[in-house]
């Protein structure tokens, strides 16, 4: 068994490819890959997508030491807080994610927490079962929670770009 240097996931080692700049352990990615597999082949899973890339990519943080890694962590964190906290329509959150791209290189490094209470090892579990949607949510719900220390700031500088 191997944890996962991103979200502290105990998994299997394994080879494989990981992502360039979400730090993870290839057994961690591929546990990823499995969820996506499963929600672009059935339509009925896609509203739960951008819940699955989302809680990903928070806690999968990287280093702290490139620019992409912090500005990702930042946009999928505050359309992660629209998402949870339903402050817009899904449909939305996306759009306000993406115009608040431009925005991005005022992002700071965010410590991560020092564990996750739920990761993407947990939810493949359910991918591709009537539990899908609900273990996704779960996940984004717990994701989100996990990063409470950083709420104030990131919805803070979101509210302030959206009402720009």
């Amino acid at each position: 068994m191997i944890k996962c240097v991103g979200c502290g996931s105990k998994l299997e080692r394994i080879a494989g490819p990981t992502h360039r700049y979400m730090l993870s352990s290839p057994a961690c990615f591929a546990k990823y890959d499995e969820v996506l597999a499963h929600e672009y082949s059935d339509p009925a899973l896609m509203r739960t997508h951008r819940l699955t890339v989302d809680a990903f990519a928070i806690q999968h943080p990287g280093d702290g030491t490139t620019r992409q890694a912090i500005q990702s962590v930042g946009l999928h964190l505050a359309r992660l807080g629209i998402q949870v906290n339903h402050l817009r329509r899904l449909e939305e959150a996306n759009n306000i994610m993406l115009s608040l791209g431009q925005y991005k290189a005022e992002l700071v490094f965010l410590a991560p927490p020092a564990e996750f209470t739920m990761t993407v090892a947990d939810v493949a579990k359910f991918a591709g079962t009537p539990e899908h949607v609900d273990a996704v949510k779960a996940w984004a719900r717990s994701a989100w929670a996990d990063w409470s220390q950083h709420h104030d700031y990131i919805i803070g500088w979101a509210e302030h770009h959206i009402a720009a």
